[in-house]
């Protein structure tokens, strides 16, 4: 019972984020196009066809992970402004249902910056996708936004409440998803075909990225409850 209790909330809640972002569309008016901004901006200070190309999977994660802060720090701003998360707390509401909604509904808007960002690789930087390789970058992006999710949840979360949770929230989570950010390059370089690399190099990485997302995911579900508590 408490299962399905904890996926009622979840749907609920990550409903409750989409339906904000549709009427505000920050990420689709906001936060894509400072995405893009920076991957133009990259191309400027490289300038250089060759070292773009070779450095375009990591351009893409690096403008991921800058937008990601925005979009962590907008979503929690909103629970904490009208006091909503001290309710739902309040109320009992279960907070792993809480967690998984709020991380189903970053899951859905990380997803599009990166498709967006993918795209301008290959307009901007030239990098080509093989055919073979599709199936490896779309599970690298599912598994690295999946553990991107969980751990700006959860961190998102703890610095919500805090003083100075917009210079707090980079601190914290810098370190923690240093794996995702070189999971997630080298994978995606294999699927762009980079300094000569190969499909097969790139799914030991996106292990890596099962792995951070698995283990941060339930971490999420145990630690998310104490965390907002404090």
């Amino acid at each position: 019972m408490k299962s399905h209790s904890t996926l009622r909330v979840a749907r609920v809640v990550a409903a409750k984020d989409l339906r904000i972002e549709m009427r505000s569309r920050v990420v689709t008016n906001q936060v894509v196009p400072f995405a893009a901004l920076v991957m133009v901006m990259f191309a400027f200070a490289l300038d250089d066809d060759t070292m773009l190309e070779r450095v375009g999977g990591g351009l893409v994660w690096l403008a991921t992970l800058f937008s990601l802060f925005i979009i962590i720090q907008r979503s929690f701003v909103i629970e904490t402004t009208d006091g909503a998360l001290d309710a739902l707390r309040v109320a009992g509401v279960d907070a792993a249902g809480i967690f998984l909604g709020k991380a189903a509904a970053l899951v859905v808007q990380l997803l599009i910056l990166e498709t967006t960002l993918v795209g301008g690789a290959i307009v901007l930087y030239r990098v080509q996708v093989q055919p073979t390789s599709i199936v490896l970058l779309v599970t690298c992006m599912l598994l690295a936004t999946l553990g991107l999710a969980f751990v700006g949840t959860l961190f998102g979360g703890l610095a919500a409440g805090m003083r100075g949770r917009e210079t707090l929230l980079p601190l914290l989570l810098l370190p923690a998803i240093a794996p995702v950010l070189i999971g997630a390059t080298k994978a995606t370089e294999a699927a762009f075909g980079i300094s000569g690399m190969v499909t097969s190099e790139g799914w030991p990485w996106v292990g890596l990225l099962a792995v951070f997302a698995a283990v941060f995911g339930v971490g999420g579900l145990s630690a998310f409850g104490p965390l907002i508590e404090e």
